[in-house]
């Protein structure tokens, strides 16, 4: 439900809207009552505050060396993901930097997605990371950053209270009234004024985030698509995993084959291993992330490259 035009086009619609809600309240009740809860429904959900959701922390490489600290957040006003081949919605707040003592300079963003986007993320670890690469992307590319290609997952960044958050992203909380009794057709007046308040804010000011759209390329499966000239999605390399037993059957070692046909050293490999799952990262190349059907010993790890066979071996013992 929106109005345009001039302030007096604007009352012409607004007229037009309720004489509207004036017959539908009249002739046709039950419509009148499913209009007005939707539209209810749909203004709770837009007033609703962001939430923040997890921390990134990166370094910043250029203009200047710091620290980047990114709040992904929750917002039912950001619009879902309808169609996988469509371009994602973000929303992104104003760049904040600062100085730190113990830490040097330093720059908060908070990028927000619908609530939909992360719940489903979070069922799959690459997707999360995905979208993790979505918000950097999003940072170089709108600020000029050229940021560090690993990532810090944190409990909180300086900066992440609620009041930050919201003065950051633009949110502005409405201070709660209590409902007086009104009949039906009464609340197309209430619905009116309600109107008249909203134009009567200041629209020239400049909002603190913008919501836009991730660029869409192709049609694909999937939740999420990162599009970036920096932070290109990499590819998923093949593998072999197998759990070794000793001589009773106990298993004793998970053993991990990856082929890596483009790495020539061990030295342009990010291996990170949790007593869960092992993370491979080649910058641009190679992205891995396995969860190990058994749980390890992470201390226990050891990993060989084979420059001939381009292969690494991870082997780890189970506890």
């Amino acid at each position: 439900m929106s109005f345009t035009g001039s302030t007096g086009d604007v009352l012409q619609q607004v007229n037009q809207f309720v004489s509207m809600l004036d017959d539908l309240c009249e002739n046709e009740p039950e419509a009148y009552h499913t209009f007005i809860e939707k539209q209810m429904k749909e203004g709770a959900e837009y007033s609703a505050p962001p939430e923040l959701h997890s921390c990134l922390c990166t370094d910043v490489l250029e203009p200047q060396k710091g620290l980047l600290y990114i709040n992904i957040c929750s917002w039912k006003r950001v619009p879902a993901c309808q169609d996988p081949s469509k371009p994602l919605p973000v929303c992104a707040g104003k760049l904040e930097t600062d100085t730190d003592k113990g830490q040097g300079w330093y720059a908060v963003l908070d990028v927000a997605l619908n609530a939909s986007v992360l719940q489903e993320s979070k069922r799959d670890k690459t997707e999360m990371n995905q979208l993790y690469l979505l918000a950097l992307s999003l940072a170089q590319q709108q600020h000029g950053f050229r940021l560090s290609h690993q990532y810090t997952v944190i409990s909180h960044s300086p900066k992440s209270s609620l009041d930050d958050l919201y003065r950051r992203l633009g949110f502005q909380q409405r201070p709660n009234t209590a409902k007086q009794p009104e009949t039906v057709c009464q609340t197309s007046a209430a619905l009116l004024q309600q109107i008249s308040s909203l134009r009567s804010e200041k629209q020239d000011k400049d909002p603190a985030a913008q919501i836009f759209s991730r660029p869409a390329e192709h049609k694909k499966k999937g939740l999420i698509q990162v599009i970036s000239t920096t932070f290109e999605q990499p590819q998923k390399p093949e593998f072999q995993l197998e759990v070794k037993t000793d001589t009773a059957g106990v298993p004793r070692i998970v053993e991990l084959t990856i082929e890596l046909p483009k790495v020539s050293s061990m030295s342009e490999c990010q291996l990170r291993i949790s007593k869960d799952d092992v993370l491979l990262e080649v910058e641009d190349v190679y992205f891995l992330l396995l969860e190990f059907p058994n749980t390890v010993n992470e201390d226990s790890a050891a990993a060989i490259f084979n420059k001939k066979k381009r292969k690494l071996t991870l082997k780890v013992d189970i506890l």
